[in-house]
């Protein structure tokens, strides 16, 4: 269509405000939905607040590990252990663990899935399949629940694990059981 060549260019002025409505009410809702996402970011800073910090230390101050209430409710306090290797920090943490002698917590991918204890056999296939020309990727990673579970024993053993390099964090949570 050749612009210099039409007189009149039409415009349908009700779909065109009805765009604009709609685009307003969309701008609207993603207020909305950034205002809700604040205040859920509150909350949850209030509540980790509250079960890693203000109620157990009143618990530890009263003596008690553990509170039951005659409707069969109780609080609880207990330690929360995580653990996450941070990407900055991935070959200098399975350094670490094959040199403490835990690289079977290690698991190689080569499109096949090696588990614990294959790491030799995982660089053995990898290096034979690249010696044949083949175009061969190799992934390594810690489960992150094995991770947890693995700082949690060394840390409930007394062993020391570098918190920097796994991301160890570790609070008392409180947890309330309900009866329902």
């Amino acid at each position: 269509m050749d612009l210099e060549t039409e007189s009149t260019i039409r415009v349908d002025t009700a779909m065109s405000s009805d765009i604009a409505k709609s685009c307003n009410k969309l701008l609207d809702v993603q207020k909305q939905i950034s205002t809700a996402e604040e205040q859920l970011k509150k909350l949850q800073e209030a509540e980790a607040l509250l079960s890693e910090q203000t109620i157990p230390n009143l618990m530890q101050q009263a003596g008690i590990s553990l509170l039951k209430l005659a409707d069969g409710s109780s609080v609880e306090v207990k330690p929360f252990y995580s653990a996450r290797i941070p990407s900055t920090k991935t070959e200098e943490a399975f350094e670490w663990l094959r040199q403490n002698n835990f690289g079977d917590l290690i698991k190689n991918n080569v499109t096949l899935t090696f588990g614990r204890n294959e790491d030799e056999a995982a660089k053995n296939v990898v290096a034979e399949l690249r010696k044949k020309g083949h175009n061969v990727n190799q992934t390594e990673k810690v489960e992150p629940m094995t991770l947890k579970a693995f700082v949690k024993e060394q840390i409930q053993q007394g062993k020391n694990v570098p918190s920097d390099i796994f991301g160890v964090y570790v609070a008392n949570k409180t947890k309330i059981t309900t009866k329902e």
